[in-house]
This record gives C-alpha cells, sequence and structure tokens, in this order.
C-alpha cells in the first residue's frame, strides 16, 4: 500500500478474519463473574470505524458483548469534562506493573491510584463524577450514546448484579482507599456506579463508533460534538497506550504499536490518531486478562494497514 492510500478495509478484514480462526476459542473466560462464565469462547468479532464515518465490520461484529473495562476510557473522558486537568490531584498517570484489582501498590502509596484504568483508579474516577452528577453511571451511559450518535448501548442488569455480589475485590479496594480519604462520596454509591459501567453492553461496530472521537482529536464525526480537547485526548490516548492493557501494555506496544485499553469481556479497542478506532472482541483470555484472538486482530489490523503510531 502507498503512502497516503486508503486501505482495502473490507478485503483486510476478510484476510484478518482467515487469519485469526486458529486462535478463536483459546484461553478461558472470566468466569470469577458469573454472568462472563456464560460468554461463547467460538465468537470473534472485529469493526473498523473510520474518520468519515464509515464501519467495516468482520465476523460477529454486531454481537453485544460486556465491554467491562474499556468503559473506563468513557468514565476517564466524563471525569475530564467535568474537572479537567485536576483530576490528576487524585489520580496518577503511571503503569502499575500490577494486577488490575491489586491492593498492594495502593497500601505502599497511601491509597492513590497509580493510574485511571486500573481498578482504584477507576473508582476515584467514578468518585469524581459522582461528586459533580447525581447519576453517575447514566452519565457515562449518557456520554457513549452522544459520542456515538445512537443510543444502541444498554446497562446490562444481569452482569450489574452478577458483580456486585462477586466484587469482593473491588469493595476491600474501594474501601481501602476510603480509609486514606481517597474517595469521598459513600462507597456503596461508588461501587454501585462502578458496577454499572462494566455492564455496559455494546458491539464492536458500536464501541468502534462511540470511540472514534479519541481517533479524531476528541470530536465526533457523528454529532460533531468537541468531547474533549485535542489536548487532552492526547492524554487519553497516551494512558491507554502506556497502561491501557493490564501489564501487558509494553507488550501491546511492541506487537500492535496503537494505543489500546482491554476489557475481560474480551473487547480490546484501539485507536489510530487521525485514522480509525477498531474494536476487537472473543472471550477467551490470557493469563492478564487480554482477549487471545482479540490481540492478534489487532496486531494483524496494524500489519496489514501499515498504520501504526510509531
Amino acid at each position: 500500500m502507498k503512502l497516503g492510500d486508503e486501505p482495502d478495509y473490507p478485503a483486510i478484514l476478510a484476510e484478518i478474519q482467515a487469519q485469526v480462526r486458529p486462535y478463536v476459542g483459546q484461553g478461558a473466560v472470566a468466569d470469577y463473574i458469573p454472568e462472563l462464565a456464560k460468554a461463547p469462547l467460538d465468537r470473534w468479532g472485529l469493526a473498523v470505524a473510520t474518520l468519515d464515518g464509515r464501519v467495516y465490520t468482520a465476523g460477529e461484529a454486531e454481537e453485544a458483548f460486556s465491554i467491562q473495562s474499556i468503559s473506563k476510557l468513557f468514565s476517564l473522558t466524563l471525569a475530564l469534562q467535568l474537572v479537567g486537568p485536576t483530576l490528576w490531584e487524585r489520580v496518577g498517570r503511571e503503569p502499575s506493573g500490577d494486577p488490575f484489582n491489586s491492593l498492594v501498590q495502593l497500601e505502599h502509596e497511601a491509597g492513590v491510584p497509580r493510574n485511571p484504568f486500573i481498578n482504584a483508579g477507576a473508582l476515584v474516577v467514578t468518585d469524581v463524577i459522582r461528586s459533580h452528577v447525581p447519576d453517575a453511571a447514566q452519565a457515562v451511559l449518557d456520554l457513549i450514546h452522544r459520542a456515538a450518535g445512537d443510543e444502541a448501548a444498554r446497562f446490562d442488569g444481569a452482569v450489574a448484579q452478577s458483580e456486585r455480589e462477586t466484587g469482593h475485590r473491588n469493595r476491600a479496594v474501594a474501601h481501602f482507599m476510603k480509609s486514606f480519604g481517597r474517595l469521598r462520596n459513600d462507597v456503596d454509591e461508588v461501587l454501585d456506579a462502578y458496577f454499572h459501567h462494566c455492564s455496559i453492553s455494546m458491539s464492536c461496530a458500536d464501541l468502534a463508533r462511540a470511540s472514534l472521537f479519541l481517533a479524531n482529536r476528541g470530536r465526533s464525526p457523528y454529532t460533531d460534538e468537541q468531547l474533549l480537547p485535542a489536548e487532552w485526548t492526547k492524554y487519553v490516548n497516551a494512558l491507554m497506550l502506556t497502561c491501557g492493557t493490564y501489564d501487558a501494555a509494553g507488550d501491546f506496544a511492541f506487537r500492535v504499536g496503537l494505543p489500546t485499553k482491554s476489557g475481560v469481556g474480551g473487547g480490546l479497542l484501539a485507536v489510530m490518531p487521525q485514522g480509525f478506532a477498531a474494536c476487537a472482541w472473543s472471550p477467551g483470555l490470557d493469563r492478564v486478562g487480554n482477549s487471545i484472538a482479540g490481540a492478534k486482530a489487532l496486531e494483524l489490523l496494524a500489519q496489514a494497514t501499515g498504520l501504526s503510531i510509531f
């Protein structure tokens, strides 16, 4: 492909689908959340949304799934809308190097989360939102609807309830931070909003559309709304690259070369600034919680298009 040429996305996605099939079904679902244990291992989808608003798909790209930690992109965006860069007074911007639900680092760092994409950081972000809007859960869903220009995204009540019943580690993290004064609202209210964020159900195509503002200097091509200033959009993309795929961020930068955020529902959302937003999904996870087939699809997409931030 020559420099400046538009990639032939239909042909590229068809080739990726053929190459990624051997990886579909590898890994394990996130069975520590009972509702996620029901996810079918044989599913795979990929969607690419380009700056002109077109969406190209392959596989089960229209099948909805629980976006889980990918929701942290939208809660972070909303918190930045509400308080701007003062957010960084309460949450850091460094990779953690530890599991996403670890308590160890919080003990050493007086309850201040390393970044907004580990669970502790996302709880602080949710606490910030709760301080400014009465319904912190709905506010994030409303933002997704505005970004995508439609209302396809929805809460999955069964997943939210499943997380509420089994989220003992998240409760421990929240109460631990509360003991340091890092959460300012009622812990149960913050947790309820957080569990609802993680339960949001979307397809690959939905997520690619809703995230396209991150590839477009903060502006949604669907509604023309400036969701974030261009400079703050750079902050979010930088954090995706360094912190977005748990403690495998270095490997993703090496293999894919795109800012990426993952979720234990099997989704992976990647952004090529001034290029596209891409979402891959397959429920089989590796040992750190990233989709095996999804990661391979994004690696192949970067190779086939020749596009990365490096």
